[in-house]
């Protein structure tokens, strides 16, 4: 009787077991069908780079993905996306609409799909919300909203890329812990779908644990990264489309032009400049120089016996009812050294975000470095921080390099004759 049950129970087990090998068989074909199809590796979009075909990518999303004073009102991580793939696939052709719109939600990018992005026949669609959709629409509608988005990029023959938003600066409207519930959610649509995810949040949250000061540096306010936070994300972009690792801290912001200014003169129209001192007098004869028959008007804009944060919130009510332009920053040494470094990030960053058009196309804006009015001012932490301020807001800096003895007008003049077209 022992016997027999152990038969059974032998029998039993061993039938269990052939039971579920061949339901694991019976999944194989499936599972290759759907490794074959899905999306998740971008293989036309990769494939159409190896082969050094024209691929356009549209970027979809908020005021992130779009061009605004965050980034200097010019480019935007799109646009650092198709430096990046050049990098990789230096003979591809690669064509980036940016379809990024300052305040959208899931649902205005839905609304706006076909216009801004699926009448342009994109290759690949990449998708970024959620900074907006949290403090306006429900989790599931969030959800709903990216089903949709990814199968009408689908069935217009496009593939997709999702991206979770950055993380933030704590602030109230937008709290951490509700960022990271609209990131899973994302996640988990992508799963669902056979979307790849580009994990954003976690890789400059991570950042964020590692570097602290550093990732600060990354940010415009409490939830805009600047252009160096967007270079980091289109590099992790860059990454997930083509498989590749590519740094862009190599690109420079673009440099100083009067070709606009060129433009509104052959047009007729006079040239308003707002500059800070000295140079709302000394700027004039610079400009004449280059531009002698410009009609040329100068506001000054005073910084005398003012604080760091003053000046911010002097630039916020000045520059844009002004509309001029181009805007002379020249903030004096004494007033970089005496703030705090937490005041002097913040209010110094302000000061450049208010003296751009709050989009594209913007004024022009150039920063004149403390250095070139004090040949004593050494090489410090500060005089490097600003640096690092202006190259991550893309704006051009006029600089006394090491060893340069000359006036401080020379040092303008030259950098005005030297100017370029922006790339």
């Amino acid at each position: 009787m022992k016997s027999k049950r152990l038969f059974v129970a032998m029998t039993l087990a061993v039938s269990m077991h052939l039971i579920a090998i061949e339901s694991l068989l019976a999944q194989l074909p499936q599972t290759e069908k759907n490794a074959n199809s899905s999306p998740n590796s971008l293989a036309r979009v990769r494939e159409k780079l190896a082969s050094n075909k024209t691929v356009r990518i549209a970027c979809l999303g908020d005021s992130v993905t779009g061009v605004y004073y965050h980034t200097g009102s010019r480019r935007a991580y799109p646009d650092m996306v198709g430096l990046a793939i050049r990098k990789s696939f230096p003979n591809a052709s690669v064509e980036v609409i940016n379809a990024g719109k300052s305040g959208n939600t899931t649902a205005n990018g839905l609304e706006r799909l076909d216009r801004d992005v699926l009448m342009h026949k994109p290759d690949l669609v990449t998708v970024m919300f959620g900074l907006n959709d949290l403090a306006r629409l429900p989790l599931d509608e969030f959800k709903r909203n990216l089903t949709v988005i990814v199968e009408k990029c689908r069935g217009a023959g496009a593939e997709v890329l999702f991206a979770t938003p950055n993380n933030v600066i704590e602030n109230t409207p937008r709290p951490s812990a509700k960022l990271k519930d609209y990131c899973s959610a994302t996640q988990t649509i992508g799963d669902e779908l056979g979307v790849q995810v580009c994990d954003i949040y976690q890789h400059m949250d991570s950042m964020k644990t590692s570097e602290g000061s550093s990732w600060r540096l990354l940010m415009s306010d409490e939830i805009h990264p600047n252009m160096d936070g967007h270079k980091v994300i289109a590099e992790q972009l860059a990454e997930s489309i083509t498989g590749k690792k590519v740094t862009l801290h190599d690109i420079a912001p673009p440099a100083f032009s009067l070709e606009r200014i060129r433009s509104l003169i052959a047009a007729g129209k006079p040239i308003r400049v707002l500059a800070m001192p000295p140079w709302d007098k000394d700027i004039e004869p610079l400009l004449r120089e280059q531009l002698p028959n410009a009609s040329i008007e100068i506001t000054s804009w005073p910084t005398d016996d003012m604080t760091l944060e003053q000046i911010e919130q002097d630039a916020n009510k000045r520059v844009r009812p002004m509309k001029p332009d181009l805007v002379v920053i020249s903030i004096p040494k004494k007033t970089v050294d005496s703030a705090t470094e937490d005041q002097f990030v913040k209010s110094f960053t302000w000061v450049m975000n208010w003296s751009l058009n709050f989009g594209a196309p913007t004024w022009d804006c150039i920063v004149v470095h403390p250095s070139v009015l004090d040949k004593s001012n050494s090489p410090n932490e500060r005089s490097s921080l600003l640096r690092r301020l202006v190259r991550a807001q893309d704006l051009p800096l006029i600089d006394r390099l090491p060893g340069n003895d000359d006036d401080s007008k020379v040092i303008m003049r030259k950098s005005f004759a030297a100017q370029a077209p922006l790339r």
